[in-house]
């Protein structure tokens, strides 16, 4: 048998193996594209983040076919010259940085991916003038560019980009319906909004041709940052979030968080409530947004979501924005601190709320009540008088019944005789005899002032009905002092600690490398709640102590499902979290049963309870513990309005 000479092997070419190419630039965009432009949505976004770089005051988006046959941009910033337009073109130019510092980053932009990549893949006409300089336009279609020539524009640019993917018609396959890309689109435009409040945006849907429709505008805003802010939110979300919103702002080690949290009643089905940005650039971070979520942890089932619109600013040296092309994820120096200013600002804030509930609470009771329908016959609504004065009451009711005393108050002055009751009819005043009360009596007798007002009586032996100076209010007693017990425990746990029950024979979990370390990092932050646990040698620990209140638990499950949600989450709230469950269920049992008939004094002593305590507003799951009515709206429900 013989063996063939390396040294000629060597020298003979080898069909199987691959040769090394370079790329040619149209080709190396086309790729590039794939990671920046995944949809229509992704054009919009990098089209108008570059307009607002550019100082505009006004941008206006212009789509047909959910983006995927024209996209158009126009501005009034600061615009580019007839030399820039050919290098704003090309690979990796731009005019945000100069390349010394990747990490101070002041900018939407800094990559220089976006024009040379949606030129590759669509038809790109850009036009555009700066200050001094004529107006010109550049062509590109499919990577190939068309020389640069004279235009008319008065000011700032307008990027029309046509037929997205045309040259990489396999990407049109995994384009959604125009609904759908549309949508996506809007939302788009309504986050740079929100990062955004000074500048006005105008997106309108030319499908058809024409002047098309305007499916988004929000104009300037003015005033300081939370007024502008503030006004944006209701304009993007809606009204109702901006009237159940908690102001937030908060600073630790030069991270600050500011925006706009809803309260606990205020809550959705699903996590679309949720605005996150990081020195005004719109992300999606697990991180953050398990931070957001820990923070209402307390107050929300796990089926309901809270609501929110915050942002992060910090030295841009504090943050990575250049993880991924798309620069919608962002990687903290040190994440805990983040994390920690979100949960920790929010549930201060929620504190300072105290028993307040969403008014949507009311506008959903309001809206389950019809009064009664006018008569089939068509005859004309009936509507009664306006409210009499005092005097008139007075009178009214001796005319009614002459020689009683006036029903209803206690303190009501002794009854007119007929001829007072004339004076009163013809709209003259009753002079009311009665002593003037001093100032703690009309305290003592005006209970009614105070937030939660005067209970007035309960119904079907759960629901307090409570009178307040505008309008009344319908407290679940259950629910409201399930709340109280269940903020007394947790008071009590905070105060004394989370007493720890020694296991007779310590529980040994064997775990691979990282999760040993990874446990171990947090065995302090475990230990604060009852949980117990040490090294045991190679890569296992051992669980020396459990919290007592959690009775026999499965340490060894406990500790992998803790290993899951570090792992998903960088920090775990689980043992808090069943701890928190333990009392919840220990205030249910303990609180006031519905069909329990309560004294007025009971009721009274509930609704100052709630009136002192944080979060009385919701259940333990997240329900509204009051309603309040505002009398106009009763009035409106009986035709007084």
């Amino acid at each position: 048998m013989t063996f063939p000479d390396p040294q000629i092997s060597e020298t003979l070419p080898n069909p199987a193996r691959p040769v090394i190419r370079q790329l040619d630039d149209s080709a190396i965009n086309r790729i590039a594209a794939g990671e920046v432009v995944e949809r229509p949505a992704s054009a919009v976004k990098e089209l108008v983040e570059n307009a607002i770089d550019a100082g505009a005051s006004r941008i206006t988006v212009e789509i047909a076919d959910g983006g995927k046959t024209l996209i158009r941009v126009t501005d009034n910033g600061c615009g580019m010259s007839p030399a820039d337009l050919p290098l704003a073109l090309s690979r990796h130019a731009t005019s945000k940085i100069d390349g010394s510092d990747l990490l101070n980053i002041h900018t939407f932009g800094f990559r220089g991916e976006a024009l040379p990549s949606l030129g590759a893949v669509g038809r790109l006409i850009i036009t555009s003038r700066a200050e001094g300089h004529e107006a010109a336009q550049i062509r590109v279609a499919g990577g190939v560019f068309d020389p640069v020539k004279p235009a008319a524009l008065r000011q700032g640019s307008i990027v029309e980009l046509r037929d997205l993917f045309f040259a990489t018609p396999a990407r049109l396959k995994f384009m959604r319906s125009d609904r759908a890309e549309t949508q996506a689109i809007s939302d788009t435009v309504k986050r740079l909004a929100m990062a955004e409040p000074s500048v006005g945006f105008t997106l309108r849907d030319v499908s058809g041709g024409g002047e098309g429709r305007v499916s988004f505008r929000a104009d300037p805003m003015s005033g300081d940052l939370f007024d502008a802010l503030h006004g944006r939110l209701a304009h993007v979300i809606g009204r109702e979030f901006a009237e159940n919103a908690l102001k937030i702002d908060a600073t630790r080690d030069d991270i600050r968080l500011y925006g706009y949290a809803a309260l606990p009643t205020y809550s959705r089905g699903a996590a679309v409530t949720q605005f996150l940005f990081v020195n005004t650039r719109p992300v999606k971070d697990k991180m953050l947004t398990g931070a957001l979520r820990a923070a209402y942890m307390d107050f929300l089932s796990r089926d309901r979501h809270p609501a929110a619109a915050l942002f992060l600013d910090c030295d841009p040296t504090l943050v990575d924005v250049n993880v991924h092309p798309a620069k919608s994820e962002v990687r903290f120096r040190d994440p805990g601190v983040a994390r920690g200013l979100i949960v920790s600002a929010l549930r201060h804030s929620l504190a300072e709320a105290g028993h307040r509930a969403s008014s949507t609470v009311a506008g959903a009771t309001l809206g389950a009540m019809r009064p009664e329908q006018p008569s089939a016959t068509g005859a004309p609504r009936v509507y009664q008088m306006d409210r009499p004065s005092l005097g008139a009451r007075n009178a009214s009711y001796a005319a009614q019944s002459p020689g009683q005393p006036w029903p209803q108050a206690v303190d009501a002055p002794p009854s007119p005789g007929f001829a007072e009751f004339e004076g009163a009819f013809s709209g003259q005043l009753v002079e009311d005899r009665s002593p003037a009360p001093s100032r703690d009596e009309a305290a003592a007798d005006h209970p009614t002032d105070l937030p939660l007002g005067a209970a007035r009586g309960q119904v079907h032996e759960n629901y307090i009905i409570a009178q307040t100076r505008d309008g009344m209010v319908i407290v679940d007693q259950h629910a409201a002092h399930e709340r109280l017990v269940y903020e007394k425990l947790k008071g009590q746990m905070a105060q004394n600690g989370v007493a720890a029950q020694a296991l007779l024979i310590p529980e040994i979990v064997e775990l691979s490398e990282t999760d040993c370390a990874r446990l171990l990092e947090v065995a302090g932050e475990l230990a604060k709640f009852g949980l117990g646990l040490e090294a045991f040698g190679g890569n296992a620990v051992a669980v020396r102590e459990t919290p007592a209140i959690l009775g026999e638990v499965n340490a060894e499950a406990m500790i992998r499902d803790i290993l899951d949600e570090l792992a998903d989450q960088g920090e775990s709230q689980l043992v808090q979290a069943r701890l928190e469950a333990i009392l919840s269920r220990v205030a249910c049992h303990g609180s006031i049963r519905s069909g329990r008939r309560m004294r007025g004094e009971e009721m009274n002593a509930l609704l100052r309870e709630m009136e002192a305590t944080p979060h009385s507003g919701q259940c333990n799951h997240g329900r509204p513990t009051y309603v309040e009515l505002k009398l106009s709206d009763i009035e409106r429900l009986f035709g007084r309005s």
